[in-house]
């Protein structure tokens, strides 16, 4: 099986791989599409040239990649997305060969989060506007809604929360699942040092994070265009 997991950055993605390659029947793969995401957009990102001569730029490249044998002979294989990675103009056929599925958060923890990395977030750097765009490409190509799990419901129950998102994909739990080793892990794309450094020293999934934070103005007006498209997949949440 190939699992392609999409998500927005700072949604807990980079632990959920870290939980899945747990599993000795897994591998996984950071983020594939970031250099030629980066290379057609033309978008400043730290660590950019660093990114960009660590993966292939051409698109149909890294598709072919996700698509073919799994690394190491692993029955699975666990595919870490960015959706606002996949731009238009990268063909997107290839998803018909994967297991897709969706991670949200809610876009108030997203902007809090991400601020804190890269300044003054956009709209569509959130990536929560193409998470539900791509949401319907994949049930129209599939023929079926794909999983959606929240990274509020993993971390509150790890073990129940990945029970379910298991049996959605029809893939058994396994509870190797819920801890990995602190420190980097050798699936980190090259970006992990600018924005890794918390993941790296958990050993498992964090507990709940409680209230909302209380955003600036402008990031509140942020949060208010998000949330109609994270609303919408939340209400599908497993």
């Amino acid at each position: 099986m190939k699992i392609a997991m999409w998500s927005g950055p700072r949604n807990l993605s980079t632990a959920l791989m870290y939980s899945f390659a747990s599993r000795a029947d897994c591998a996984a793969t950071d983020e594939p599409f970031y250099a030629a995401y980066l290379a057609a957009t033309g978008i400043d990102h730290p660590m950019r040239d660093a990114v960009i001569a660590s993966q292939p730029t051409d698109p149909a490249r890294v598709a072919a990649f996700l698509t073919g044998p799994n690394p190491d002979g692993k029955p699975h294989w666990y595919q870490k997305h960015m959706t606002l990675h996949l731009i238009p103009t990268f063909d997107r056929g290839f998803l018909k060969k994967l297991t897709n599925a969706f991670l949200i958060r809610h876009p108030a923890q997203v902007i809090a989060s991400y601020a804190r990395k890269r300044e003054a977030p956009m709209l569509a750097d959130l990536g929560v506007v193409q998470q539900a765009e791509l949401f319907d490409l994949v049930a129209d190509l599939t023929g079926t809604a794909p999983p959606v799990i929240s990274a509020e419901a993993i971390r509150a129950d790890p073990r129940a929360a990945l029970t379910r998102l298991c049996a959605a994909l029809d893939l058994p739990f396994d509870p190797a699942m819920l801890s990995w080793p602190a420190g980097p892990k050798p699936q980190d794309g090259v970006w992990a040092p600018h924005w890794y450094g918390a993941v790296h020293r958990s050993t498992g999934f964090e507990p709940p994070e409680g209230a909302l934070p209380d955003l600036p103005a402008a990031f509140r007006r942020l949060a208010d265009q998000a949330m109609p498209h994270y609303d919408r997949l939340a209400a599908l949440a497993l």
